[in-house]
């Protein structure tokens, strides 16, 4: 019996999937809203236009002005400049009006379309949410329509749409973030420096450590019983052990108590009085003091020094600092150096230009 080819043929199996393919596929890109088509048209055809608009706007400004005069002057180019103030600058500005009317026209009815949709609370709130376009339609202030060739720029880089090449927008945003920082950089300080004037004047020195004390003093009770329940009741509580600090204040005690009847002359004339065991019984007796001293310690030390003992103890004391006086000279002294090493540091770091770090990057 014949076998077929296709009957001896292998299975195909298929390729192993190589990691350099998973790597090199393209990244899953972020949900963007989709946008509407007659709404992005609008806004690119507003941006070109009020673009334009601003463009001829500054050329004929410079143009008209006394430097551009004098400027022609000394380049021998006075007759085409003269020949444009005279036929195309009144052009120009025909041109700026009738727009001017057109932006007017297109405010309005975007006006009625928000009404229509109600997009804002309340009908009279489109002028405040647009005041850059409502200012922007007099020709005093048209450099203002700026603002609405940026909102529209953000909008569409928003949506997705490259207005501006990345460096340009990079650029922009370094000297945003210069700007504000430098601002505010500025506001901090001089509060600082108004509040150091104030911290150093004796009439309000007072009052400020009075009141912070006393705004603060829960806040001071729980901190000294956490500091106090954390450091002096562990070493409290190791001498009713019968290790450690414990042994050795017993220790030191029964010392004492044995050196004191050693040292007494009466007991000593008095024992030797008894003959052969005086001798005898001075020893033991001293002795005897010694453990007599080491058990008061420690019966004194279980019963004074147990946990509650000790926690109300720390309570007693936390409770009293935190009343403290506030009519204390080294009170002052110490709160003042602590706020004025506090102010010093804050404004070093405020000191500190981020944006020179910034500028050595690729922007």
């Amino acid at each position: 019996m014949t076998v077929s080819a296709s009957s001896t043929r292998a299975p195909i199996k298929p390729a192993p999937i190589q990691s350099s393919d998973i790597n090199s596929s393209p990244p899953p890109r972020p949900n963007r809203p989709k946008p509407n088509r007659l709404k992005l048209t609008y806004d690119i055809v507003m941006l070109i236009a009020i673009s334009i608009d601003l463009f001829l706007i500054s050329i004929d400004a410079i143009l008209m002005s006394n430097f551009s005069s004098n400027a022609a002057q000394w380049l021998s180019m006075s007759e085409p400049l003269s020949w444009y103030q005279n036929h195309i600058h009144d052009s120009l500005r025909t041109a700026g009006g009738f727009f001017t009317l057109f932006l007017i026209a297109e405010l309005l009815l975007r006006w009625a379309v928000a009404i229509k949709e109600k997009v804002y609370y309340r009908w009279f709130f489109f002028p405040f949410v647009h005041w850059y376009e409502v200012l922007g339609c007099f020709p005093q202030l048209r450099a203002l329509r700026l603002f609405r060739a940026v909102v529209i720029g953000r909008r569409l880089y928003q949506l997705g749409y490259q207005v501006l090449p990345q460096p340009w927008i990079n650029r922009i945003n370094f000297y945003i973030n210069l700007l504000l920082e430098e601002l505010s950089d500025r506001v901090i300080l001089t509060t600082i420096q108004t509040f150091r004037q104030q911290l150093t004047d004796p009439n309000t020195h007072k009052s400020f450590i009075e009141s912070t004390i006393a705004r603060n003093r829960n806040e001071i009770e729980a901190a000294v019983l956490s500091l106090l329940r954390k450091e002096l009741a562990p070493k409290l509580q190791a001498l009713t052990e019968s290790s450690g600090g414990g042994t050795i204040v017993a220790t030191e005690m029964g010392n004492a108590i044995k050196e004191g009847l050693a040292n007494t002359p009466e007991l000593r004339r008095y024992l030797r009085m008894i003959p052969i065991a005086g001798t005898l019984i001075e020893s033991q007796l001293q002795h005897v003091g010694h453990n007599i001293g080491e058990n008061v310690v420690y019966a004194l030390n279980e019963r004074l020094l147990d946990a509650e003992r000790i926690d109300a103890l720390m309570v007693a004391i936390a409770s009293g600092v935190a009343q403290i006086d506030t009519d204390n000279s080294a009170l002052d002294t110490l709160i003042s150096s602590i706020i004025a090493d506090g102010l010093d540091e804050f404004e070093a770091q405020i000191k500190v230009q981020q944006w020179k770090h910034q500028d050595m990057l690729n922007l």
